[in-house]
């Protein structure tokens, strides 16, 4: 994902608090929440980077946006990030968190793009293999790309693997760019 070191921390150290406080699957909600509203409303993402605006403004714009839907310990945590003049990474802690929060129930996310979609047995088969590979749980996340014309593209953590027919008419192109025919006479 994109986000920096900062949204990493901050998202580490929610998670931790709220394993002490043993509010982990509360906060995670509150997350999700956060990072859907940020995804539908860019206005609110701007107004959170915005220099201009002051800390307070955005707080009170938060505590209007959000209000009682989050739990007390979030409520805290946007506040404290307010106050440092970090609410500008809430958006991406939300996405940090997410990531670390499927690292500590050890789930790894694998994307699959496809045409038209994946059959169960398939998706079944996957799942299998990186379990066995990885020693993890799998969410398996679908992705529809028509322009790989056929095939399908796993995506596991930072390994990609491209059995896509596009990529290998690329493959083809690419070879028959190469002019290899030598005249002999």
């Amino acid at each position: 994902m994109a986000y920096g070191r900062a949204a990493v921390r901050y998202a580490k150290s929610i998670i931790q608090l709220s394993i002490e406080q043993d509010t982990l699957d509360l906060v995670k909600a509150d997350m999700d929440l956060i990072r859907s509203t940020c995804a539908e409303s860019k206005d609110l993402v701007l107004l959170l980077e915005s220099p201009i605006v002051k800390a307070d403004k955005k707080l009170a714009v938060l505590n209007a946006v959000f209000g009682s839907k989050l739990s007390a310990l979030t409520n805290s945590f946007i506040k404290i990030l307010t106050d440092k003049g970090r609410e500008s990474l809430i958006d991406d802690i939300s996405i940090a968190f997410e990531d670390q929060y499927l690292a500590h129930k050890n789930v790894l996310r694998t994307v699959i793009k496809s045409v038209d979609g994946l059959n169960d047995d398939f998706k079944y088969r996957v799942t299998e293999l990186v379990k066995t590979a990885y020693d993890k749980d799998v969410e398996i996340i679908e992705e529809k790309d028509p322009s790989l014309i056929g095939g399908f593209v796993l995506t596991i953590g930072d390994k990609q693997v491209d059995a896509s027919i596009s990529r290998k008419l690329a493959e083809l192109e690419k070879e028959f760019s190469k002019n290899t025919y030598m005249k002999d006479y």
